[in-house]
């Protein structure tokens, strides 16, 4: 069975689809937008939020085709 997304974890994952960036939401976008995530999440200075996108680009990265 595949693994769920949370919901706003969906709603990245619906705009990055959208974007004209990838037509094929596959392993390595989903890597790239983890990737993305952490360096933002980086740059916050408040902790529940940094913590917030880390956990989203753990979804993207454990999430298996």
């Amino acid at each position: 069975m595949k693994k769920q997304l949370s919901v706003a974890a969906q709603s990245i994952w619906e705009a990055w689809e959208k974007s004209p960036v990838s037509l094929d939401f596959d392993q390595a976008d989903r890597n790239a937008l983890a990737v993305a995530l952490r360096a933002a999440a980086d740059q916050l200075d408040h902790p529940t939020s940094a913590h917030t996108l880390y956990a989203f680009a753990d979804e993207f990265e454990l999430l298996r085709d």
